[in-house]
């Protein structure tokens, strides 16, 4: 037993020796692998044996390969179309900047340059071209010109201008001119429909600015001060987005993905805390007002005849001892003056009549009374006028006539 003890442990130390022997024969190898393709590689690569040639430099193939210098690199060129770029390609052209210039003296013959929006080219016929904006985009212009999405510039001719709708159209020569808007369905927008803002905001410096979003809302309504005199005269229907609208984009197109025009971009809300809010005059309701533009010059609008104030703006000792009106009626319109042979003074209004329904629509306020008259009259149609007069309600007719021959 002790003989096989003792040789096992003989054995063990003869292993340890062995492979002290092993590691310091692989330690040997390893280097002298090393040497020899460390030697071999330049002939290796003079041959073309290599895929790559280990002398060059790095930094000299990294950059031929994106100039496209690499005879196995390609250089990639990338056609993103989209919706978006459809649209905004089929659309583009159609806007243009517009110029407002004013005189600076009457001994002065050069003009200067009051303030610059955008329009839209939505029409050719007989060798003119008919062009859609904003009417403040032109207010007091003594010249207007226009600038072609080429850069052309055109000297414009103003058909007319509504101050109510924010509207104008003006007329340039059209023999150089191809492209023309396609007017789209704005009453068929949806909340979260996307959009498109063309336009020249800041000035022509960033002419055909594309912006994009959404429509924010449908139907919104914003008070409208005509004369500025602090009270509000009208109420506009505008569309809502959040499409970025800056100044110079007034009397641009939104258009829908289909790259058709559905509203004329108008203003933007601007106060500090209120980010994202742009509008734009929907384009159904625009069309009927282009068109008498093009046609007349002016909006045709049915006229009643007469001066108004808001019953609420009225003290209640006046509305009660001058008007008599009884103590439920706290709204309404009364008749400050009727102006001669017009609809109102041939149906029998008189002044301090106080207007509170038409054709059975309860009146409220001037505003009231104009959207009904403007909304849902024409000129030469019948309306019945519902009246307080010293107390006593009474119903006259009248027959609207144009304003402009009031």
């Amino acid at each position: 037993m002790g003989y096989y003890d003792q040789d096992y442990e003989n054995k063990r130390s003869k292993q340890k020796g062995n492979r002290g022997g092993y590691f310091l024969a692989s330690l040997i190898g390893i280097i002298l692998g090393a040497i020899l393709v460390i030697i071999a590689l330049p002939k290796l690569a003079d041959w073309d044996v290599l895929p790559y040639n280990p002398s060059s430099n790095l930094a000299e193939t990294d950059e031929a390969y994106h100039n496209g210098k690499n005879g196995n690199a390609k250089s990639l060129s990338v056609d993103v179309t989209s919706d978006v770029t459809a649209a905004v390609e089929k659309a583009e052209d159609a806007v243009v900047g517009i110029s407002n210039i004013r005189s600076q003296s009457f001994w002065e013959q050069t003009g200067q340059e009051a303030g610059t929006g955008s329009g839209v080219i939505y029409k050719k016929a007989g060798g003119k071209a008919y062009i859609v904006t904003n009417y403040h985009v032109i207010q007091d212009a003594d010249q207007l010109e226009v600038t072609l999405s080429d850069g052309t510039k055109l000297p414009a001719e103003l058909r007319g201008g509504d101050v109510w709708t924010d509207l104008a159209v003006l007329e340039v020569d059209g023999s150089g001119i191809k492209a023309v808007a396609e007017f789209g369905n704005s009453d068929e927008l949806k909340a979260g429909e996307p959009v498109l803002a063309i336009g020249n905001p800041l000035g022509l410096a960033f002419s055909g600015s594309v912006t994009q979003g959404i429509v924010s809302g449908i139907e919104r309504t914003i008070p409208v001060d005509i004369n500025q005199d602090g009270i509000e005269d009208w109420q506009a229907e505008v569309l809502q987005t959040d499409a970025a609208i800056n100044p110079g984009n007034s009397g641009g197109a939104l258009v829908n993905i289909a790259g058709q025009l559905v509203g004329i971009n108008s203003m933007k809300i601007a106060q500090e805390a209120v980010e994202g809010i742009g509008l734009a005059i929907p384009i159904n309701a625009a069309q009927p007002i282009i068109e008498d533009l093009e046609e007349f010059g002016e909006v045709k609008r049915p006229a009643m005849g007469v001066s108004l104030e808001n019953v609420n703006e009225i003290t209640a000792y006046h509305q009660q001892e001058t008007l008599k009106l009884p103590e439920d009626i706290k709204d309404g319109v009364m008749v400050r003056q009727v102006v001669p042979n017009s609809p109102a003074a041939q149906a029998g209004l008189q002044e301090l009549d106080v207007i509170v329904e038409l054709d059975g629509e309860k009146i409220t306020d001037i505003i009231a009374l104009r959207k009904h008259l403007y909304n849902e009259k024409d000129v030469g149609d019948q309306m019945k006028v519902t009246i307080y007069r010293n107390g006593e309600l009474q119903e006259v007719t009248m027959k609207l006539t144009d304003e402009s021959r009031l």
